[in-house]
């Protein structure tokens, strides 16, 4: 059976035009030639100093790239790669014609979709853009607990803007950064923190025993703060801890934490 789930969270901006695969490729950590029609990219927008300040999924229909964003973002989005036009044939602008779903963990039917596969983990999703809202057989709040289950980020809910670095969110196992496509803004920090091996913490799955920590709360170890509790539910949540408190439990108000390493992420041995 797969599940369908609405995501009236998200949004779509459409950008259109002649240049636009161009446009974007200048500007985000991935390959957005690959986003064709069956394909999906992930992808982020940093600042030049390579801070994290959005991601999207790229889809696209063949005339034009679709981005499905968090929707309190698509605004500033909007604005944001709106200064860099310059002199090229591209629009960006709001696409509300549009839904955004995700199915899990079969293919859905995708007759009449803008659909692909959830770029980020093999056989995990699919992301859907359809003229309306489909039947839903599942919640946000069961896409939520499955996204959390397999310790995968979801946007300012995870990360902060200009703040995380891409590497610490799993951006490079989870097909989030190409290496080869050449440069965009905040390439440099990106690049020289992978081959220099800079990440000293972690954006990971904890499972939560006790009542759940808001967003922001101090995690500690032995009275020492190692950590940041980010979105949650249920008893699983993700949190960003520093690499070296990941093997005893730790301690976040009046929770006790236990890290747990998803198959898909590589650590420093």
């Amino acid at each position: 059976m797969t599940d369908i789930a609405h995501l009236k969270d998200r949004a779509v901006i459409a950008v259109e035009g002649a240049d636009r695969v161009a446009f974007l490729q200048g500007l985000v950590s991935n390959d957005v030639s690959v986003a064709v029609p069956g394909t999906a990219v992930w992808a982020a927008l940093l600042t030049a100093q390579g801070k994290w300040l959005a991601d999207f999924f790229v889809l696209s229909d063949g005339e034009r790239l679709l981005l499905d964003a968090e929707a309190a973002q698509a605004p500033s989005l909007i604005q944001r790669l709106s200064r860099y036009r310059l002199r090229m044939a591209v629009t960006i602008r709001p696409e509300p014609a549009l839904s955004v779903h995700a199915a899990w963990p079969g293919p859905p039917d995708t007759n009449g979709l803008i659909a692909a596969p959830d770029p980020r983990l093999p056989g995990f999703a699919w992301r859907l853009l359809a003229p309306a809202p489909l039947a839903a057989t599942a919640t946000e709040d069961d896409w939520d607990r499955h996204r959390l289950a397999h310790g995968l980020p979801d946007g300012s809910a995870d990360m902060e803007a200009d703040k995380t670095v891409l590497l610490e969110a799993g951006f490079d196992e989870l097909n989030g950064v190409s290496w080869t496509k050449g440069c965009y803004m905040g390439q440099e920090l990106t690049a020289r923190t992978k081959y220099r091996g800079l990440i000293k913490r972690r954006l990971l799955p904890v499972e939560v025993l006790g009542p759940l920590p808001p967003p922001g709360t101090p995690i500690l170890h032995n009275g020492t703060e190692v950590g940041t509790m980010r979105s949650s539910r249920g008893a699983t949540g993700l949190a960003t801890l520093r690499l070296d408190a990941l093997q005893d439990a730790l301690q976040c108000a009046e929770a006790t934490l236990r890290p747990r390493i998803p198959a898909w992420m590589r650590l420093p041995g």
